[in-house]
């Protein structure tokens, strides 16, 4: 039975899980078609909803003393998050920050639960600061304990186990890192500003005793490793746990001494779990049953026996799942239900590579690359029922430092249902398979990563189940701008383009972007004030002539990231020579998390793709 694309968008998910202090189990669920906190007492239990809102909860914090926890919130996705005390039991919510227009970032509660630190640009747009405020005051009250003007883009990392000091990260670009050490009564050191060349420290997690600083670190080397870093010099102890994939996530939860470090190999999540000695050693627990796919989100219970994980699966929707930490063994707390949907019904990927030197597109580099003359690009193809040759859905995802991953995808799977291919690579440029690889696309190598995208569709034209006269480019965000790029740059390949979000004129994005994300995004993509002619002339919207496919652009009005723009310029100048659709959402920022919006705009995509490539 085939199932209409508003039964797959009603496919839940449930993550983000939170341990209370008696083991109680907060997360996020979008079980009413906008993600609200969510509380369980056991596996399986009825939830209880405790937040109730129109617009989505981004994150969920649980005390680690006391009933209750801190949420954040937004307002029709302009991402300025505003933070919020709510009870166990939904009971009385308190707003701890009351300013529209400063974004708040967590930064995590102290371990006695009686204060609370994030970072705001309420001083200055541009720059994040550091405060801490107690959990019963309000926003006025709070301290500044970092001073954040001189330095980029700055988040918390988590109090000491002695909650008098906090560290703090600092992201130059997402190749380049920096962390400080703010000692509440005073002091700021500086503890990685010696290092040479540009280092990442992606996940930092405190020892047990506050003497040991546990980093995900690719400090002289390509992948990220886990290292111990000394908190008062700053110095970088041996690999501890390395190899050929990225150490992607460290926790370590004080009073039990429990440490969990997460891996992505091959963009699955391999789990290992610890005790943390006295003498500082790591004791492996046994290995956790969790299905093969991604982890989400990693919680550890107040009495170190448990581990709360959201687990997404190419076949398996997102959900919570809880780990006995002595036997390894796993169960599913949460029932974020299929919509129906039989998952014998859900088709798997295939993890695929395919060969590109990315140096034989129409434009190539301006400058030469350190590519090498042949290069690996990762993808997962997932097939519809049958022998074909199918249309084909190349799906790119943003960043474009990130990965397309073997999660659950709704849409993913409504397209295969209904005859459609999936092909999502991993072009040069994403992350998850070292440093190297990550930078193969910095600002005058960026079109390279766009061949890759010509050298997937030749890949899959040479497939006797793949009809290369139906090619859809998809994406959103940074995989938007790919889409107009690969439209622009290789026009007789595509049967259609899908942008969501995307970024049109890269001149007009940087120029507009947030205050506090232009330096961090021009260091990936060049300069307005040294690279303006090299991003004018790779800029999609000067080249949108060349784009022969019929093209759907939709958007937010309220993205701070890629303002909407760039979705009005890029319809306005392609509609005069090709069929062009324009959405605008005037309630949604950088993509659409409301349920109603969500299915207008997947619709509409369905619509479109249906008219002209079906």
């Amino acid at each position: 039975m085939a199932y209409d694309i508003e039964r797959y968008l009603n496919v839940r998910s449930a993550g983000g899980p939170t341990f209370g202090p008696d083991g109680q189990l907060a997360f996020r669920m979008d079980m009413t078609g906008v993600t609200q906190v969510w509380r369980l007492d056991g596996a399986r239990e009825w939830p209880a909803q405790l937040s109730f809102h129109e617009e989505s909860v981004s994150f969920a914090s649980y005390s680690p003393t006391r009933d209750e926890l801190v949420y954040g919130m937004d307002r029709g996705g302009n991402e300025r998050t505003q933070l919020y005390r709510l009870a166990g039991d939904g009971s009385d919510e308190v707003a701890l920050t009351d300013d529209p227009e400063t974004i708040h970032g967590w930064g995590g509660w102290s371990h006695d639960g009686e204060r609370v630190a994030f970072t705001a640009n309420r001083r200055d747009e541009g720059h994040f600061d550091a405060y801490v405020q107690r959990r019963d005051e309000t926003a006025d009250a709070a301290d500044l304990v970092f001073d954040g003007s001189e330095s980029d883009l700055c988040s918390l990392a988590g109090w000491s186990p002695s909650d008098d000091r906090l560290l703090v990260h600092e992201t130059h670009s997402n190749r380049s890192h920096d962390l400080h050490l703010t000692h509440l009564a005073g002091d700021v050191v500086p503890l990685t500003a010696d290092h040479e060349g540009e280092v990442r420290y992606a996940s930092v997690a405190w020892g047990p005793d506050g003497e040991t600083l546990y980093v995900a670190t690719d400090a002289g080397r390509d992948t990220l490793a886990l290292r111990e870093l000394d908190p008062e010099t700053g110095a970088l102890g041996p690999v501890e746990i390395g190899g050929d994939w990225d150490v992607s996530s460290v926790v370590v939860d004080a009073a039990t001494r429990t440490m969990a470090v997460v891996r992505n190999v091959d963009g699955y999540s391999d789990l290992s779990l610890f005790r943390i000695d006295d003498a500082g050693e790591r004791v492996p627990l046994p290995d956790p049953d969790l299905p093969e796919g991604v982890l989400m989100g990693l919680s550890i219970g107040p009495d170190g026996d448990r581990l709360a994980a959201a687990v997404s699966a190419p076949t398996l929707n997102t959900n919570v799942h809880v780990v006995a930490l002595e036997t390894g063994t796993s169960e599913r707390w949460t029932a974020a239900a299929t919509a129906g949907i039989p998952r014998s019904t859900f088709r798997e990927p295939t993890l695929v590579r395919y060969e590109s030197s990315g140096v034989e597109g129409p434009r190539p580099s301006a400058r030469e690359t350190e590519s090498p003359a042949a290069l690996d690009i990762p993808a997962f193809l997932t097939l519809p029922a049958g022998e074909g040759p199918h249309p084909v859905i190349v799906d790119i995802h943003g960043g474009p430092e990130s990965q397309r991953r073997p999660s659950f995808l709704a849409l993913r799977q409504y397209f295969v249902d209904n005859g459609y291919a999936v092909f999502e690579p991993n072009v040069r440029g994403s992350s998850g398979y070292g440093r190297r690889y990550m930078n193969l696309d910095d600002v005058e190598k960026r079109m390279d990563a766009v061949a890759d995208l010509d050298r997937g569709v030749e890949w899959l034209t040479a497939r006797d189940d793949i009809d290369g006269d139906r090619i859809v480019a998809y994406g959103g965000s940074y995989g938007g701008f790919m889409v107009l790029a690969a439209l622009t740059e290789y026009p007789d390949r595509w049967a259609a383009g899908v942008d969501i979000v995307g970024i049109a004129d890269l001149v007009t994005f940087l120029e507009n972007t947030g205050e506090w994300r232009r330096e961090h995004r021009e260091a990936e993509y060049g300069s307005l004030s040294e690279d303006r002619a090299f991003l004018e002339s790779i800029s999609p919207i000067n080249n949108v002539d060349r784009i022969e496919a019929p093209l759907l652009v939709m958007h937010g009005a309220n993205d701070p990231r890629v303002p909407v723009e760039e979705a009005e310029q890029i319809a306005a100048e392609a509609s005069d020579h090709v069929p062009v659709e324009k959405l605008i959402f005037d309630d949604e920022g950088h993509g659409f998390s409301k349920l109603e919006n969500r299915i207008t705009a997947y619709r509409t995509v369905v619509d479109f793709l249906d008219e002209h490539v079906r």
